[in-house]
């Protein structure tokens, strides 16, 4: 019979508190291997969460829940949290369907006081929490726990800029997992802070500033040149003179795997008021060998075995992600215009063989995506083709740049959207659902997506020689297996092309819906209902022609697309139909319902939506009857001749 544990008697934070303190390294310890246990067969995010354990423990034994507020951003580093307020025993069905959510979510718990899943975020949020707080006349602490890779993202210093002028009571812990401070130093710091933040010392300090300014003639300048020697002097040990200029209190740095000075220090912060900065050293990945020596490599992972580290994969086509990076790397050989842009994900969008081969060419620019498109549009403006690799649901924070930037000037961008579509098990954070909406109404811009691997490789060559700015978007994971030509050859922009002949309806799908689409057309075969399935190819322009010639030959058209219903793929088909007077052809359009969908399996939520091919049976079963339409009157167009 096993030990038991600490963490079975954690069902919120009272209970921690509830604690000797002398137990919570093993509490910490506890909760690393309950981490590990469950990412190795769920996945998610590893390193993060693993590198800010004892960090949380102190917070949530400083702080309360029930009225203090803890804000996490990105909410890479939620985990701990989740399981020491009540979620431990639903920690098991972690982004599972059904289950917990990989992020905080405001559904979820009362203590998941804002919901995250993109960078930058919790500052801004925080601070409107403290400003409703003192509106309301409430005592309350608001924290704001944000890594040093969100501090590259913009929001963050906008909402420092205003924190400063404010001077409401917040909280900012940056929780930096990249510094290295050697032990002197670092022990150091570490004592300078929790002596700094001392009840003793903080007042003696503000009843020195009150005193000097209150001496006739030369108070306001001695205490201007006692507060630059402190400055001065601090400056020697700490980074933190930016954030004392913003207006912040600077703490740091705190030796973020010391509970004892973590403790006293965020006990001391909770006495003291106005906006507080506390710099706390981490170390990603913390406690599991195979994501210290690669917390990059273990900071989103898939199922591994966690005795090695090593991931569980089963063969079988390469990814789309692998293919974008092969192919921007082949014609990046030839084409020396070709730059490749990221927003700290080099890994995520398949660029770092392009890293690699073409370091000259090759940016990562941080969490900065608004940076990123403007700074493609002035490598652009240049003569150069850049392409900027975001996931979709990132880029949606660049829209202004795209329309003022890039697409207002006509600037060859190339928009390599990664992630399009449902994701999966990160959930609404993360689902590239609105692109073709957010896309194909903006003047100028080119929107693509790839029906498999192959056509994906031709559209980045396509991207390459066109003029203009144009984004191409393609789904997360495996391709169809389809061979790989090795020449690459350009699409014609706007051109569609009919993959399969049919005379009761034309099912007219785009990306990762095709070829469902045409399974779903073989199955209905056999019930006696012959559909046409046309590749649409381009999202803007569409084929008119085409689409239009198998409009009329067939009465009939069902659009498919894995994107929401409003304002995408099949809203530009009836706009199509619309302005070519075609009013008499009946329309269905399968898509993403007017929701956020939730997070799971990328099958099963694709079949929840309706968008595989068991579901384009369904839905073509439903609007056609199980018997084939009866004869039509009209004149049957030849297919081929529509498409050639």
């Amino acid at each position: 019979m096993s030990p038991a544990k600490l963490l079975d008697q954690i069902h919120g934070t009272d209970d921690l508190r509830n604690l000797d303190r002398s137990e919570l390294s093993t509490l910490a310890e506890e909760i690393r291997d309950e981490i590990i246990s469950v990412v190795s067969r769920c996945g998610g995010h590893l390193a993060s969460n693993l590198g800010v354990v004892e960090l949380t423990i102190a917070l949530h034994w400083v702080f309360d829940p029930a009225k203090d507020r803890l804000i996490w951003d990105v909410g890479h580093q939620s985990y701990p949290h989740k399981i020491l307020t009540g979620r431990r025993d639903g920690f098991q069905t972690l982004r599972q369907l059904g289950g917990l959510s990989g992020f905080p979510r405001r559904e979820e718990s009362p203590c998941d006081v804002f919901g995250t899943g993109h960078a930058g975020t919790s500052i801004s949020s925080a601070l409107g929490i403290a400003e409703a707080k003192s509106i309301q006349g409430e005592k309350a602490k608001v924290i704001a726990i944000i890594g040093d890779g969100s501090m590259t993202a913009g929001l963050a210093f906008e909402g420092l800029n205003q924190a400063g002028i404010l001077d409401r009571d917040l909280i900012v812990v940056l929780n930096d997992n990249e510094m290295s401070i050697s032990p002197n130093v670092g022990a150091l710091a570490s004592y300078l802070s929790r002596v700094m933040t001392g009840q003793v010392v903080n007042r003696f300090r503000n009843e020195m500033k009150s005193f000097l300014q209150t001496m006739p003639g030369i108070g306001q300048s001695v205490y201007r040149w006692a507060k630059h020697s402190e400055e001065f002097f601090k400056g020697f040990l700490t980074p933190g003179v930016l954030f004392e200029q913003l207006g912040f209190k600077y703490v740091g740095p705190i030796e973020g795997h010391r509970l004892d000075h973590l403790i006293e220090t965020f006990k001391n912060v909770k006495g003291m008021e106005g906006p507080i900065l506390v710099h706390v050293i981490t170390k990603k990945g913390k406690g599991y060998g195979p994501a210290e020596a690669d917390p990059a490599g273990f900071h989103g992972v898939g199922a591994f075995d966690r005795t090695n580290g090593q991931p569980v994969r089963s063969k079988g086509p390469k990814t789309y992600t692998h293919v974008f990076g092969r192919t921007l790397c082949r014609i990046a050989q030839r084409d020396k215009r070709v730059v490749a842009i990221t927003a700290a994900m080099p890994s995520g969008t398949g660029l770092e063989g392009f890293a690699n081969k073409f370091p000259d060419r090759f940016y990562d620019i941080g969490i900065a995506e608004q940076h990123a498109v403007t700074f493609a549009a002035g490598l652009a403006a240049e003569g150069l083709r850049p392409f900027v690799a975001i996931y979709s649901s990132f880029l949606q924070r660049a829209y202004d740049q795209i329309v003022h930037d890039v697409c207002l000037q006509n600037l060859p961008v190339r928009f390599a959207l990664d992630r399009g579509g449902i994701v999966g098990e990160d959930g609404p954070t993360h689902h590239g659902v609105f692109d073709f909406s957010y896309l194909r109404h903006i003047p100028n811009m080119v929107v693509m997506a790839p029906k498999d691997e192959n056509e994906l490789q031709h559209m980045v060559e396509t991207a390459r020689i066109a003029e203009g700015p144009i984004a191409f978007r393609y789904a997360r994971g495996k391709g169809w297996g389809v061979s790989l030509d090795r020449r690459l050859k350009g699409i014609d922009i706007g051109k569609a092309e009919i993959l399969r002949e049919g005379d009761d309806a034309a099912i007219v799908a785009v990306g990762s819906t095709v070829v469902p689409s045409l399974d779903a057309a073989e199955r209905l075969a056999q019930s006696g209902i012959h559909a046409a399935v046309v590749n649409a190819r381009f999202v803007k322009p569409l084929d008119g022609d085409l689409i239009c010639g198998v409009a009329e030959a067939t009465g009939r058209i069902m659009t498919v697309e894995e994107n929401v219903l409003e304002g995408g793929f099949g809203s530009a088909v009836l706009e199509l139909l619309q302005a070519r007077g075609l009013f008499s052809v009946e329309v269905r359009r399968l898509g993403i319902s007017n929701v956020f969908v939730e997070h799971g399996p990328r099958e099963a939520l694709c079949h929840i939506q309706g968008l595989d091919s068991e579901g384009i049976v369904s839905a073509m079963m439903t609007w056609l009857g199980a018997e084939k339409r009866p004869e039509k009157k009209m004149t049957v167009v030849d297919l081929k001749k529509i498409s050639s």
